[in-house]
């Protein structure tokens, strides 16, 4: 079997954002895939996709603090600042971290870890909706 969906996930402020479930939701014909993969491509280049801790909150606010850090704004000499200070941090961001996922799909549900869930990075101030191409491969049930 094979899926593909469009998923425009809600307009978020900058930081780290658990969407496990967002994406989920989106994707009902998931319980109906017996073993297979889910691949997510974000369609942009000043946000990522990660896979970490679901739990604590803190992991997400620690995440945002040490990029801040590693790429911060208003550092003189970036030549791309078209469109303002956080927008070449948000792109080296989105390079390091990655807009893409696949991830393993057993039993109907996503196999991840007792504490993974999905994180949208949203590297914009005001990044606004962002769109994530859902593709699913695997034998239905």
């Amino acid at each position: 079997m094979w899926q593909q969906r469009l998923i425009r996930l809600q307009p978020r402020p900058r930081g780290f954002h658990l969407v496990t479930g967002e994406i989920l939701a989106a994707l009902p014909e998931l319980r109906g895939c017996r073993v297979g993969l889910l691949h997510l491509w974000l369609r942009h280049t000043s946000a990522s996709l990660t896979v970490n801790e679901n739990a604590d909150p803190a992991v997400r606010r620690d995440f945002e603090r040490f990029f801040a850090r590693l790429a911060p704004e208003g550092e003189r000499g970036y030549e791309h600042d078209d469109e303002g200070p956080d927008d070449l941090p948000a792109h080296f961001k989105a390079s390091l971290l990655g807009c893409q996922l696949s991830l393993p799909v057993s039993d109907g549900c996503l196999a991840l870890g007792t504490w993974q869930g999905i994180y949208l990075g949203e590297h914009r101030e005001h990044g606004g909706v962002r769109q994530v191409l859902a593709t699913l491969n695997g034998e239905a049930v």
